[in-house]
């Protein structure tokens, strides 16, 4: 977890030219969109200082004279004004909303699908809550500065223009006299970029913080329940929320100075324009188009107020920019991430697969530096059965990350009917082998979708036939909607071996040429596994098949067995052939045998281990 933590205390810059551009790129499909939300947040922001020169105008030209009819004019038009801006605003907020939910929708997906194009050597080192932060959290912070941060800060800032021009157009001496505060306000507004940015950086790191926490605890919930460390696993949550409710608070404390800060620096201003404008009121009586006059002080005391208020708002869209910014650097990271399974410029077709498969000197790392696997190489004929076995770590497994193409080789090459699989399309290549793990998972939904996956291909005849052949229908008919019951996340509502069945009906389904049962039965009871390996022979005739198992006596039948030792191939041969062998082989089926005599589970005669060749080890 420390390397996520890490990762979030990397603020970055509070704007990067360079991440702006690339997000700027999404809004390129509703271009024209944007334009009319600009048109009309300028326009709105021009009727806003209008509201204050139509005051003066009643003010001087009509109130002061008594022109009654005059003044309803300008009521009128102020009310006229009010409505429009009103539904400027209103359509505003919809079209930036819009494609601000756009925008995001777009790059939600684009992370998605690149996550699923990533090779599962990504996924071995990064955590599935920091990518999910990435989709979820990261791109909803976004989400602000599409929506009201890039437009709502034209708006803001063409406010203050249109105030200026409209001020100095009024009264230059007195607008210059108003704008003597900007010093102040400009010093409050630095002062607050640099603590709410210190502050905003522990926020970050604590939410890191408690992320990990929550993913972590929640995950192992049955362990602190097993061992009693609820109590203690909730006192160190409280620290770590303590600590960002801190964080929060210190951040808080900085925006509760800077918005009096501000109305501070306002009142200053209305002082400033009442002692100056008291002091150079012209009378009516001598009146000039230059004067001040009483409705050119209240136009300006108006000014004052809608000229603050945008500068309160951009000191919210410098934390919504900030925010974006951290997000995108870690949102362009995961785009950015090359970690993938090369496609071949020419993918070759398999056509006809025969399911041929053959592994010649095969030498592999998951780091390019501890090799699992050592100058492997052996052949499975179609329609054959390989069993694979060995210690925990011995490359197991590996051998089925190869075949599949999770990884690449660094030496040597993997053959399916004779064509190198870095020269076959991935889909390709995965469509005629099916696997089933140890591990089963199962997507939320009905029984019938986790056995057809959404294949449209599969037919329900299919799923009851491949459910009836692994014996997974008895226990299907009996749930209370049967194939359309709800195994809800991850199959929460069904026993290990339910699961493991419907893993079996899912791999038959799809008919595959080679199929691969990695450990396939190390979690299933030894009913379940009566019962499946009843079906096997269904399941395995007339398929090449690759069997990596803890359980020596679901191999016995099997065409070869090979026996991997720290990464290499030591014995080859058949059940009966690596008994007399006396090797690695009989020694792990002698401590299983014992085991199972031990617990009177023995289903080996004793027969079979008399009478054993001396060992011998292949080299």
């Amino acid at each position: 977890m420390a390397v996520e933590i890490h990762e979030e205390e990397i603020l970055g810059k509070a704007y990067d030219a360079r991440l702006m551009r690339r997000l700027l790129h999404y809004l390129k499909p509703y271009w024209w969109q944007v334009a009319v939300a600009i048109v009309i947040t300028i326009v709105y922001s021009w009727m806003g200082p209008v509201r204050p020169y139509l005051t003066q105008i009643a003010i001087d030209k009509y109130i002061r004279r008594g022109d009654g009819a005059g003044l309803f004019k300008i009521i009128e038009l102020l009310f006229a004004v009010t409505m429009a801006q009103a539904l400027l605003r209103y359509g505003s907020a919809y079209l930036t909303q819009w494609i601000g939910q756009k925008t995001i929708f777009d790059i939600r997906m684009e992370i998605y699908k690149h996550l699923h194009n990533l090779g599962i050597k990504y996924f071995d080192r990064n955590p599935v809550g920091r990518l999910v932060t990435r989709v979820t959290n990261d791109v909803e912070a976004l989400n602000d500065l599409f929506s009201s941060g890039i437009v709502m800060a034209f708006g803001d800032v063409f406010t203050i223009i249109w105030i200026l021009i409209y001020m100095f157009g009024l009264s230059a001496s007195l607008a210059v006299v108003t704008l003597l505060v900007l010093p102040i306000l400009a010093y409050i507004t630095m002062l607050f970029r640099k603590k709410v940015r210190a502050a905003y950086r522990q926020v970050r790191l604590h939410i890191a913080r408690m992320n990990a926490f929550l993913q972590e605890h929640i995950s192992g919930v049955i362990v602190d329940q097993i061992h009693n460390r609820e109590r203690r696993a909730l006192h160190s949550f409280e620290e770590v929320s303590g600590k960002l409710k801190d964080a929060n608070v210190k951040s808080v404390f900085y925006y509760a100075l800077f918005y009096p800060g501000v109305e501070a620096t306002q009142a200053i201003a209305v002082g400033l324009i009442i002692w100056y404008g008291g002091t150079h009121l012209v009378p009516e009586s001598v009146l000039q188009s230059n004067g001040l006059t009483i409705g050119v002080l209240i136009a300006f005391l108006q000014f004052t107020e809608q000229f603050f208020m945008p500068i309160r708002d951009l000191s919210e869209k410098y934390n919504i920019l900030q925010t974006a910014m951290a997000s995108s650097e870690r949102i362009f990271k995961v785009i950015d991430d090359k970690t993938i399974v090369p496609e071949p410029d020419v993918p070759l077709p398999l056509e006809n697969v025969e399911g041929k498969i053959e592994f010649k000197n095969v030498t592999f790392a998951y780091d390019d530096q501890n090799y699992v696997l050592k100058n492997v190489s052996f052949t499975a004929n179609p329609g054959e059965t390989i069993a694979i076995v060995g210690a925990t770590g011995a490359g197991k497994t590996s051998i089925v990350n190869l075949l599949m193409r999770f990884y690449d080789v660094n030496n040597g090459g993997v053959f399916i009917d004779g064509v190198n699989v870095k020269d076959i399309s991935t889909a390709e290549l995965r469509k005629n082998i099916a696997i089933v793990m140890q591990d089963v998972f199962l997507f939320s939904g009905s029984v019938r979708d986790n056995i057809s996956l959404g294949n449209n291909k599969i037919g329900f005849e299919k799923i009851e036939k491949a459910s009836a052949l692994v014996g997974a229908d008895d226990f299907i008919k009996r749930l209370p909607k049967k194939y359309d019951d709800d195994v809800k996340e991850r199959g929460a509502a069904l026993s290990v071996g339910q699961k493991q069945l419907i893993s079996f009906a899912r791999a038959l389904a799809y008919d595959p040429r080679i199929l691969i049962l990695d450990e396939a039965t190390a979690n299933i009871d030894t009913e379940t596994e009566q019962l499946i390996q009843e079906a096997t022979e269904n399941l395995l005739r007339g398929r090449t098949s690759i069997v990596i198992a803890h359980r020596l006596s679901t191999i016995q039948h099997s065409s070869k067995i090979i026996v991997l030792h720290k990464g290499e191939i030591r014995e080859q041969g058949t059940h009966q052939e690596l008994i007399a062998l006396g090797g690695i082989y009989y020694r792990l089926y002698q401590l299983q045998y014992k085991e199972q005599e031990r617990l009177g589970q023995s289903r080996v005669p004793p027969e079979s281990l008399k009478r054993l060749a001396p060992s011998r080890v292949m080299k």
